[in-house]
């Protein structure tokens, strides 16, 4: 448990530290060089970019620090996977905004910002979950650094030698 609340508080502190880059990229493009005065789109790619920065940052940070003890020696699938997740909470958050803004016709700054901010917490539990379960679950990588499988043998895994297997 309590190593369980310690990866939950680094992830957190990654995801602060994502949010702040995310937030500081999406402004400096939007008032220079993405400002809507110089590219109508300019605030959406703005944040399309500050996302994929965030992501990257968001990754390293979990591979190296949050999910340390759990990541794969080779990081391409892990990395094709993290963003997977990522996308599916950032699905989320948009779904969270979207019933709110304009299924319930919640429009003002206030009920914008409280389904962003559900979305976001939504989003967390889900990324969070998936992350521990898929992208850095130790079957995975264990299974992933211990080389090639013999054609008909089973893997050892903690879980099947607790069985007795």
């Amino acid at each position: 448990m309590r190593r369980l609340i310690a990866q939950l508080a680094r992830f957190g502190v990654v995801g602060a530290v994502g949010f702040v880059v995310d937030t500081a990229v999406f402004n400096l493009l939007r008032f220079t060089v993405l400002s809507p005065d110089e590219i109508h789109s300019g605030p959406f790619w703005a944040k399309v970019v500050s996302t994929i920065v965030a992501i990257f940052v968001n990754w390293m940070g979990n591979r190296y620090w949050t999910f340390r003890d759990q990541r794969r020696a080779v990081a391409t699938r892990e990395g094709i996977e993290f963003v997977v997740v990522s996308l599916g909470g950032m699905v989320i958050a948009l779904a969270t905004l979207g019933v709110s803004h304009y299924a319930m016709g919640l429009t003002s700054a206030l009920a914008d910002n409280v389904a962003n901010i559900i979305g976001l917490g939504l989003g967390t539990v889900f990324r969070f979950w998936l992350y521990k379960v898929w992208v850095y679950h130790p079957d995975r990588t264990a299974a992933a650094q211990a080389g090639p499988v013999v054609a008909g043998a089973q893997p050892v895994t903690a879980r099947s030698e607790a069985a007795g297997q």
